[in-house]
């Protein structure tokens, strides 16, 4: 545990330590109150909730997280500092969980200073805070899913910019896998795809979340998702070991 969270601390460490990461709060923030007042129609809508901005964060998320993990092993390896990594006395599955654990906290972070969104509907109206913090424990769980699928897709290659690509076409594969267009057209084509798509989707189970319900098997399905791809990871850095 300790050698993670050396390797988690290094890394955070290293958000902060260029522009890059400011950048990306100042983005995100931005985009999430344009996206939430405006086009949400948060002030017409006349209803004391957040609906408008947890309709939006997923696909926020799937445009803005893969420019976070797009560096986290392909500059690694195109600084060929990778090799230097994997020689200290952690082993490859402590780095992995320790990059994705900073990248999760950095956006954690980003998550939590939307907090004048929570005061704004509070001062307001008389919002369920409850359901607003189950949104909120259903956005960081979005976020850790998706972080997990691009520090993965990241280990692959040594170009950021194809690392990003690559991660955002697999985020939208996941947070659109339900939508009508696609579980219609399989279901005429190979129904049982139409159902497993129906079940891997990360904005289905999102929606739980911000309708303030928080269940064993939604929680067992991010986590089992986040393991599956940090697993991946792991095996992807191994073989790219053996190269």
């Amino acid at each position: 545990m300790r050698a993670i969270l050396g390797i988690a601390a290094r890394e955070f460490a290293g958000y902060f330590s260029t522009p890059v990461a400011w950048v990306f709060i100042v983005i995100f923030l931005v985009l999430q109150g344009t996206l939430t007042f405006s086009m949400g129609g948060f002030f017409e809508r006349d209803q004391a909730d957040l609906l408008p901005f947890f309709q939006f964060l997923p696909w926020v998320f799937v445009l803005l997280v893969p420019a976070i993990t797009m560096r986290l092993w392909a500059e690694e390896r195109r600084l060929g500092t990778i090799e230097l990594l994997l020689t200290l006395p952690v082993t490859q599955g402590q780095a992995v969980v320790g990059k994705f654990l900073a990248a999760w906290g950095f956006t954690v972070i980003a998550l939590a200073l939307t907090f004048p969104f929570v005061i704004t509907v509070n001062v307001l109206g008389h919002p369920d805070n409850g359901m607003i913090a189950a949104g909120y424990l259903g956005a960081a769980m979005v976020a850790g899913a998706f972080l997990a699928v691009g520090a993965a897709v990241s280990a692959l290659t040594k170009s950021q910019v194809v690392a990003f690509v690559l991660g955002v076409a697999l985020c939208f594969v996941f947070a659109a896998s339900a939508f009508p267009v696609v579980t219609d057209f399989l279901s005429h084509n190979l129904p049982v795809l139409a159902t497993i798509a129906r079940k891997i989707s990360i904005v289905d189970r999102f929606q739980s979340f911000v309708r303030g319900l928080i269940t064993a098997r939604d929680a067992i399905y991010f986590a089992s998702f986040i393991l599956f791809w940090l697993v991946a990871n792991t095996v992807i850095l191994e073989h790219r070991k053996a190269d």
